[in-house]
């Protein structure tokens, strides 16, 4: 059933949660009597964006000086992805692309207090955001460098440094640990999982919150930039439909993933980051492209892990196979990423990760009212697949609140189920979802939930348990172990 009792000391981040792991219920406790908690709203803080003109989001180098410098894993702990850019972005009607040829990629690396005497080659490339209306401003990026580091001890610090030594562009020493060697007792200490992060005030308090906690590794279960919430002149919106409803084609101000990537930087260049994409990162563009910056800036162990896709891979931290699953790419049983998933989970030895993790963006569990039951093709796609592999636990994103399940599978208790983890909102300028579908007048239509990225729509009315023959709950669900409320609330 690939339930342990081993205890997974995470640090759940967002602005609405945070407990220590001597908190942290093992996946054999429960279930639990559904409990609705109030909600502290001063948690929400100020989720006014950073404005571009903050010295945070500010280029700090000059030429061809590496910037935005960011870690990634690959499958295991003998390998790292450096990743930066160097170049500075350009915006406009008439944009000329720099040439990825013309500045070197290296990363020169050793163990901490010896000599840097390791070099390693890498790639890197150029995109840009298209748009075929007139008016509207297109981008293209700096140069982007992904170069992976291989040969790597476990559980050891290393010193590098990143650029092109025959540009005399070279960056400062950076350093990061490696993971700790796979095995059923051996696991990074801390890892911190965020979600819709953005870069707002919120999101500083958040990222700060991170950083004084010392993470080994971070999980970012999508929703990174929020560059779409913004016209391709930088005006910006909390709510870009309601603000921009007669835009031709849904733009995005792509600067705001460099300003994000220059934020982050003194975290990410550090502690290495695994990204999963959100819908946020669609960012639909000139011939029906999509995911360009998501797939451009980040490095991914998408080869490593036998995946065809930078929209899904997998990758061991320590004793924890991680599972991180696209659901915005084909998910349906005779497509790649679901013949991906069987293979990966068959290859999976429980004696070596005992603990399987899997992560998307849009849970398949949660009773608030927003995007309520929005991904429910894709678990009727692929739950069955998770559940008899015995996956452990599930992190999520997308609603923008705190949820926690008990042990379930198919919307009824299971003890082989995992339990499921909406992580709440990491800073966005969204606002929080507060209100529950099964709260008295807040069921949505059916009509109002399918998958409209995907074209897919399967939540219908339950057939069996408490709420059959309803398309909601009438009470907090059973599986539905923990939430919050802006109401004081006696329970339930």
């Amino acid at each position: 059933m690939g339930l342990n009792s081993v205890r997974l000391n995470i640090i759940i981040l967002s602005l609405l949660f945070y407990v220590s792991s001597a908190e942290i219920p093992t996946t054999l406790d429960g279930p639990f009597k559904p409990v609705t908690i109030p909600l502290d709203q001063s948690f929400r803080g100020n989720a006014v964006d950073l404005p571009n003109t903050d010295p945070l989001l500010q280029r700090k180098v000059e030429g061809f000086y590496p910037e935005q410098i960011s870690l990634s894993l690959s499958t295991n702990y003998d390998s790292v992805w450096v990743s930066w850019i160097t170049g500075e972005f350009q915006i406009g009607e008439n944009i000329d692309p720099l040439d990825p040829d013309t500045v070197g990629s290296l990363v020169q690396y050793g163990e901490f207090q010896k000599l840097i005497t390791e070099e390693a080659w890498g790639y890197s490339l150029v995109y840009s955001q298209l748009y075929p209306f007139e008016g509207l401003q297109n981008y293209t990026s700096g140069i982007i460098h992904h170069v992976r580091l291989t040969g790597l001890k476990p559980n050891t610090l290393y010193q590098y440094q990143c650029g092109d030594p025959y540009l005399a562009a070279m960056s400062g020493v950076h350093y990061f640990r490696t993971m700790p060697v796979s095995g059923p007792k051996s696991y990074p200490s801390r890892i911190a999982v965020v979600g819709d992060l953005g870069l707002t005030y919120n999101t500083t308090s958040t990222v700060n919150h991170m950083t004084s906690n010392h993470p080994d590794l971070i999980v970012l279960v999508g929703d990174v930039s929020y560059a779409d919430m913004y016209l391709t002149n930088g005006t910006g919106s909390d709510c870009y439909k309601c603000s921009f409803p007669d835009t031709p084609i849904h733009e995005t101000y792509q600067p705001r993933w460099d300003y994000w990537g220059r934020y982050m930087q003194p975290l990410i260049s550090s502690v290495p980051k695994m990204v999963i994409e959100g819908d946020h990162e669609i960012e639909l563009q000139a011939e029906n492209m999509t995911f360009v910056a998501y797939s451009s800036r980040f490095a991914f162990p998408s080869e490593e892990s036998g995946s065809s896709s930078t929209l899904y891979y997998s990758f061991n931290a320590g004793g924890i196979h991680f599972i991180m699953l696209g659901a915005y790419i084909s998910y349906n049983k005779s497509g790649d990423q679901y013949k991906w998933l069987e293979r990966d989970l068959a290859s999976v030895d429980r004696a070596v990760t005992p603990w399987l993790v899997a992560t998307w963006h849009p849970p398949w569990y949660s009773t608030y009212t927003a995007h309520y039951r929005e991904a429910e093709c894709m678990r009727v796609e692929m739950e069955d697949l998770l559940y008899n592999y015995g996956v452990d636990m599930v992190f999520n994103g997308h609603v923008d609140a705190y949820e926690r399940s008990n042990r379930v599978y198919n919307y009824t208790l299971d003890p082989c189920g995992p339990v499921y983890i909406t992580i709440g909102d990491g800073g966005n300028t969204e606002t929080m979802a507060i209100t529950h579908a099964d709260e008295p007048g807040n069921c949505p239509e059916p009509s109002t939930t399918p998958d409209d990225f995907m074209g897919g729509f399967c939540a219908f009315n339950f057939t069996s348990g408490p709420a059959a023959g309803r398309f909601c709950w009438d009470r907090q669900p059973d599986y539905s172990a923990l939430r919050e409320t802006p109401k004081v609330s006696s329970g339930a």
